[in-house]
């Protein structure tokens, strides 16, 4: 089951008990200002794509209280951005982090992201191309609908790696909605949220492509809930 949610993630949560997913897969704003506005003056082989700046503006990242929900409603997390907001993370497991390798060549964007994870294990690398038009699978190349979407190969990797089938996962910050394509590929139940309105439409609209493909599941599976954002 995907269920999508257009709300408030911290408001959507409040009425979760306590560890009642999995796996929270945390792709927040940094805080960091990339929110799309900058992309269209990044010009190089290609013409770059302009984005509509998401509600926000990656102005910044959860707050402490925040962090206490999204921690509250999961028994494992793996936190995207984490070194830009490090202090508001539990101290244990400080080793436990994914480096994903962008390959990203020369330009002004990181060579890496880096996220933290609540798992007690070593360091893994994941290596994917994702610069401008140029990705890792050409063949069969993402449609980029949000400035800050990652792969979804990325979410599916970190699947099989951390998670086992029959758990829920939780993405707060839905984004693209990409990570409902992983999940439903992989075989994992996933409730997204997404407070922008016309990027979650759009996410939905690429999900219900990717389903009419008829990848491994019936449409009946999926669930989409419009709700009033407060």
């Amino acid at each position: 089951m995907i269920s999508f949610h257009n709300i408030d993630c911290i408001e959507f949560m409040r009425s979760k008990p306590d560890n009642y997913y999995d796996l929270l897969w945390c792709d927040s704003p940094y805080g960091i200002g990339e929110d799309g506005s900058k992309n269209h003056s990044r010009g190089g082989l290609a013409l770059p794509k302009k984005y509509k700046p998401y509600l926000g503006n990656d102005t910044n990242p959860p707050t402490p209280a925040d962090f206490i929900e999204l921690f509250r409603v999961s028994k494992n997390q793996i936190i995207w951005g984490a070194n830009h907001f490090i202090e508001n993370l539990p101290k244990q497991n400080s080793s436990s982090w994914i480096v994903w390798d962008k390959m990203n060549g020369d330009n002004d964007f990181a060579d890496c992201e880096l996220a933290w994870t609540s798992f007690d294990c070593a360091v893994r690398k994941f290596v994917f191309r994702w610069a401008g038009m140029l990705q890792q699978n050409m063949k069969n190349k993402q449609d980029r609908i949000h400035p800050n979407e990652k792969p979804i190969d990325l979410m599916r990797w970190a699947l099989r790696k951390y998670a086992t089938i029959g758990q829920k996962i939780y993405s707060p910050y839905g984004g693209g909605l990409g990570d409902a394509i992983a999940c439903d590929i992989e075989g994992f139940d996933l409730d997204i949220c997404e407070i922008d309105k016309e990027y979650f439409d759009a996410g939905v609209k690429r999900f219900n492509e990717h389903k009419r493909q008829g990848v491994l599941f019936a449409p009946e599976t999926v669930k989409v809930e419009q709700l009033k954002l407060l």
